[in-house]
C-alpha cells in the first residue's frame, strides 16, 4: 500500500520517535531536502539508531537518500543499510543506470549486513527524468514504485509553482503513472506543500487519484487521514483481496499447506496475502 509516504526529517530526533506512532502507509526518514548539510552525519546516526530499534515503528521504513549528483549516497548506505530498513528512496532520478549502480550497492551491503531485501523508489524531479520513467521504474527488480517531485522538476523546466492551476506541470504528472504502470510499479504523486489546507489537500489528491496515482507523498501527520480517504481501495481491489484471502487464508493462518497457487492464471504467494489483508484493512478505514 502506497496511498501515503510521509517524509520525516532525519536530523530531528523528536521527530523521529513520533514517527512510531505514525499510521501513514509508509514512514522515510529524510537525509535530503530537510537535512542541512552541517547535519548530514547527525541523521545518518539518528536515523540509524532509529532503525536499530524497527520492533517499535508500525509501519514499513524507508530512507530517502542524497541524491546521485551529490555523491553522497556511498556514505548515506554505508551508515542506513541495516537490519530494520525496508527500501530508499532515491531523489532527482534521471535514468536507469544510476539506479542499477545504487541497487548494485545495495545488494553488495545487504549481503554483508544480512539485511532483508531492499525496496528502491526513484524520485522523479526532471525533464531527463520524466522521459526515462519506464526505464528507470523498470530499471532492477528492487523498485516497487516511482514517486513525482513536482518542485525540483518545476525548477528543472525553469516554471513557477501555482497551486491554483497545475498546466505546468500537467503533462509530467500525467504522464509518469502511465509510464510506471507500463513498467509493472506503481507511482505516488507529489506533496501538497500548505499543510493548513486539507480541503486543497483533498482536492488535489483526488485529481492524483484521476491520473492513476496509487498514492500521495505527504510532510504532515494530519496529510495523513485525508489522503487515505481519498485512496480507499476500489471495487476490484477489494473483489481481488477477498479471492486471495480465501485462497491462502487457512494456510496462512496454520502455517501449513501449500503457501503458492495459481488464482486466476497468476500464481499468489505470502506477499499477494499480506497485500490482500492490508487492502482490507484499509477497506474497512
Amino acid at each position: 500500500m502506497f496511498r501515503t509516504l510521509i517524509f520525516v526529517p532525519g536530523a530531528n530526533a523528536r521527530f523521529v520517535e513520533k514517527a512510531k506512532t505514525l499510521a501513514a502507509d509508509v514512514v522515510c526518514f529524510d537525509l535530503e531536502d530537510s537535512v542541512s548539510a552541517n547535519e548530514k552525519a547527525l541523521a545518518r546516526k539518528t536515523i540509524a539508531d532509529a532503525l536499530s530499534k524497527r520492533h517499535e515503528y508500525r509501519r514499513p521504513l524507508y530512507v530517502r537518500t542524497n541524491s546521485p549528483e551529490s555523491g553522497l549516497i556511498p556514505a548515506d548506505l554505508k551508515v542506513v543499510v541495516r537490519k530494520g530498513i525496508d527500501g530508499l528512496v532515491i531523489p532527482k532520478v534521471n535514468d536507469a543506470g544510476e539506479i542499477k549502480k545504487i541497487a548494485r550497492m545495495v545488494a553488495v551491503l545487504e549481503k554483508k549486513h544480512r539485511t532483508g531485501r531492499i525496496a528502491l523508489i526513484p524520485s522523479i524531479e526532471s525533464a531527463k527524468g520524466v522521459v526515462n520513467t519506464y526505464a528507470i521504474a523498470g530499471a532492477d527488480s528492487r523498485v516497487s514504485a516511482v514517486v513525482f517531485g513536482v518542485f525540483d522538476f518545476l525548477y528543472d523546466m525553469r516554471m513557477d509553482y501555482d497551486e491554483h492551476d497545475g498546466t505546468g506541470y500537467a503533462y509530467a504528472r500525467s504522464r509518469i503513472p502511465v509510464e510506471a504502470r507500463a513498467a509493472g510499479v506503481p507511482a505516488i504523486d507529489a506533496i501538497w506543500q500548505k499543510v493548513d489546507d486539507i480541503d486543497g489537500l483533498t482536492k488535489d489528491a483526488a485529481a492524483a487519484k484521476k491520473l492513476g496515482y496509487a498514492g500521495k507523498s505527504i510532510i504532515h501527520p494530519g496529510q495523513i487521514e485525508p489522503v487515505h480517504r481519498v485512496f480507499l481501495p476500489s471495487q476490484a481491489e477489494v473483489d481481488w483481496a477477498r479471492k486471495v484471502v480465501d485462497a491462502l487464508g487457512n494456510a496462512m493462518e496454520k502455517g501449513t499447506g501449500r503457501l503458492a497457487v495459481r488464482l486466476e492464471g497468476r500464481m499468489i504467494d505470502a506477499v499477494h496475502y499480506k497485500q490482500a489483508k492490508a487492502i482490507l484493512d484499509a477497506a474497512r478505514g
